[in-house]
């Protein structure tokens, strides 16, 4: 198994995602216990705290980011508010709800949790101390089959809503060796093929619930670290420095689209006839033309943004790496 690189991760991810390792032994045992054992704390200023990602529960915002922070909000992004109850300090890194109750996050030490009431409160279904080996996304198809895919081509399966949680053998990559691509973001299509976007230009398909995957040839040599499907069933895909590509026949073959940037790409979402993207430096990115082609803004302060999602009111609310961004 190789080690966790900061540059096979890159930019921003790598800040958020990786960290040193432990200055000691002492350290090293303590650090597990203090990020998974322990429930996250109330915080005053919990809206101001890294987050990575957000969704929807129904109607209601769930966004999960740094020190094991849920944010949840009820009128559709104006307002947040800290989950009553979360079992880790771990950082979080994606958040998926199969309904308006049913919700998974994931996270540092291959943590996972569920939540049943929308958000409220939450129960750990997984960990590993034994390892800081985190996962990345989570995707839920229903509130029993989901998936978890992180560090080295961890790839995680539950067909019971995650009251267990096997581990699925990715085939060897194209050129040969073992599969140790760090898998970034997983997300499906209209007719429930799933995909995985990863480094090395990788997107990965499954068209079986996740038993058997194979791999799709991008051209690209890059980490993507994002993706999504449009209603068309258009595939995009986004990452270093400004890449987003682009599939309308499931995968086979991918275009570059133009997206007018170097900044890499941290999340896609559509709304309606248009596809939004945000990235580091600030950046807001638009395609009216199906994800071919984007064009956008940059914020005055270069913040980094790290999560996109749109309310169920229709309107487009990002995050960043100092918590939720208000509009102007």
């Amino acid at each position: 198994m190789r080690r966790f690189d900061r540059n096979a991760v890159g930019g921003l991810l790598a800040a958020m995602l990786a960290w040193p390792g432990p200055a000691s032994a002492a350290d090293a045992a303590a650090k597990p216990a203090a990020l998974t054992l322990q429930p996250a704390m109330q915080r005053a200023y919990a809206s101001k705290e890294l987050v990575l990602a957000a969704t929807r529960a129904g109607r209601r915002l769930v966004a999960v980011g740094d020190h094991g922070v849920v944010l949840l909000s009820d009128d559709a992004g104006k307002t947040y508010r800290q989950a009553k109850a979360v079992p880790t300090r771990a950082t979080l890194t994606a958040v998926s709800f199969a309904d308006a109750k049913n919700g998974w996050a994931v996270g540092h030490w291959g943590a996972i949790m569920h939540s049943a009431d929308g958000g409220e409160t939450w129960t750990l279904q997984r960990r590993d101390t034994s390892v800081d080996r985190p996962l990345f996304s989570v995707y839920f198809a229903d509130a029993g089959h989901g998936l978890a895919v992180g560090l080295w081509s961890l790839l995680l399966a539950t067909a019971d809503g995650g009251k267990t949680w096997n581990e699925v053998k990715l085939p060897a990559p194209p050129e040969g060796g073992k599969p140790d691509r760090n898998l970034f973001a997983v997300f499906a299509n209209r007719d429930g093929a799933i995909f995985i976007a990863a480094e090395k230009g990788t997107v990965l398909r499954s068209e079986d619930r996740g038993a058997t995957w194979s791999y799709l040839n991008t051209g690209y040599k890059g980490s993507f670290w994002t993706g999504c499907a449009l209603k068309d069933g258009t595939l995009l895909v986004g990452g270093l420095r400004g890449t987003i590509y682009r599939s309308a026949n499931n995968g086979r073959t991918w275009n570059a689209a133009s997206s007018g940037t170097q900044s890499s790409i941290t999340g896609l979402v559509e709304e309606g006839a248009k596809v939004y993207a945000v990235g580091l430096d600030g950046v807001h990115l638009v395609s009216s033309d199906g994800g071919m082609s984007f064009g956008g803004t940059q914020r005055d302060d270069r913040l980094s943004l790290t999560a996109v999602v749109v309310s169920v009111t229709g309107e487009v609310r990002e995050f960043s790496r100092a918590g939720v961004v208000k509009k102007p």
